[in-house]
């Protein structure tokens, strides 16, 4: 596939290293001829200094021959009018970032229907989309939805106390009893380990497992997690992801508390919210969030625009009792870093946007739901084609590379935690995760 992707920040650059990985042709197009350079050593790719709005940059990039058009440049008015060329040049699928939510609006003659682009990502919108996700279950540090929400890959950290540290998954295995669940992923020291049957889960570990919506609380019994309720929830920073964050929880029932500095911005979040308080002041005043309890948050959320501010917001509500914390981060570099300092689920809004168009691209028989964050691993979910050589063969027959794990069947509407004796038939959804390294491994023994 020819992708041609305008911008090389953060968003772009990722998007980059994933396509060229999967032998894509990507054509990276940017004005900051430093940002191509550091692209070029460190991808094969082809580069091109110019700007993606300019009918003779695109021409230059063979825009005509792009099977996918990708526009994530910092200013919104780019990506519109480098995918309505693109469109007008002969581009097959076009995908544009905007921040303005002027774009976004069914009613908006610039709406992503309207000027004929086939996805618009709003960076936003995703933030708080991803947040309130990961919200819904107060253990978890990811959340990724396959059929229609009714099937989770959902992240845990083994605290030391856990009761099943130090058992096998074979020996976790015959003590879930009806609760079926697959741990797919162990991400200990950095790396991800694809686990079996004598795998032991240890302390501070991250496992990754695939399991019904419905049975995601009988599963956190069986790995020995305490139920807790989300009662209370404190926002830093009152932007447009806090506020939507904000209205969402709300309307869970839920004690909402909004601190922003801007005393001007607090009186419209007043008028916008309906329950939540919002209270003007600092995030990094330990004597008003106490006072406010932040001792007895279930959760605390923390967005403003700086990560400085939002990474000693969240360690000083931990410190003073808050049980959970999700913070955003401009680089993901830190993502890593931020666990080891008792940061429960740290967030890149580029990153997280990036992986949703991810999503977009990988359509067909083979859907990758993007990188995990903060691991090196995919979630690949592939339907079964009768032309599959596999198909109606049972899940022992099909050769797996040891770096990939199957984690669910979904069969007409029904969810089906396989065993090595389950039968994959014509049209099945399979929910593959795999280690990057094995990602084309797994896309030939799907396509075989």
């Amino acid at each position: 596939m020819r992708i041609i992707v305008i911008g090389a920040g953060e968003v772009g650059r990722h998007l980059c290293q994933q396509l060229s990985h999967e032998d894509h042709d990507v054509v990276l197009v940017d004005r900051d001829q430093e940002k191509l350079r550091r692209a070029e050593r460190e991808l094969n790719i082809l580069t091109i200094n110019g700007n993606g709005g300019s009918s003779t940059v695109l021409k230059d990039a063979g825009v005509a021959k792009a099977d996918l058009f990708i526009a994530v440049t910092d200013i919104d008015e780019v990506n519109l009018i480098a995918c309505i060329m693109a469109k007008k040049y002969g581009a097959r699928s076009l995908v544009a970032r905007v921040r303005s939510e002027d774009y976004l609006g069914s009613d908006s003659p610039f709406n992503g229907e309207e000027l004929g682009i086939d996805l618009l990502i709003n960076p936003d919108k995703v933030m708080a989309d991803e947040i309130l996700r990961i919200s819904e279950f107060a253990h978890s540090f990811e959340v990724v939805e396959f059929a229609r929400g009714e099937v989770l890959l959902i992240g845990y950290h083994i605290e030391k106390d856990t009761p099943d540290q130090g058992i096998t998954l074979a020996e976790l295995k015959s003590a879930r009893e009806a609760h079926d669940f697959v741990i797919v992923a162990i991400v200990r020291d950095g790396k991800t380990i694809i686990p079996r049957g004598d795998d032991v889960i240890k302390p501070d570990d991250r496992i990754y497992l695939v399991v019904r919506k419905k049975d995601v609380r009988a599963a956190e019994k069986v790995l020995g997690i305490q139920e807790r309720p989300l009662q209370k929830v404190f926002i830093i920073g009152g932007g447009r992801v806090g506020l939507n964050v904000a209205r969402a929880l709300e309307q869970r029932d839920i004690d909402v508390y909004v601190i922003e500095k801007n005393s001007d911005h607090c009186e419209f979040l007043a008028e916008e919210l309906k329950n939540a308080i919002v209270l003007n002041c600092d995030g990094l005043e330990a004597r008003d969030l106490i006072q406010e309890g932040i001792d007895s948050a279930d959760l605390l959320i923390a967005v403003t625009d700086g990560d400085t501010t939002n990474i000693l917001a969240s360690l000083l509500a931990k410190h003073h009792g808050a049980k959970k914390s999700i913070t955003r981060i401009t680089h993901p570099d830190f993502i890593p870093l931020l666990g080891k300092l008792g940061i429960d689920v740290a967030l890149s809004a580029r990153l997280v946007a990036a992986n949703m168009i991810l999503r977009f691209v990988r359509r067909g028989l083979i859907l990758s739901v993007a990188s995990l964050l903060g691991s090196d691993a995919e979630v690949v979910e592939f339907i079964v084609s009768e032309r599959w050589k596999y198909a109606e063969n049972a899940l022992r027959e099909v050769k797996f590379p040891r770096e990939a794990n199957l984690g669910a069947v979904i069969r007409d509407g029904d969810v089906i935690i396989p065993t090595g004796d389950t039968v994959l038939h014509n049209n099945d959804r399979l929910i593959i995760f795999t280690m990057k390294t094995a990602v084309s491994s797994i896309e030939k023994l799907l396509t075989a």
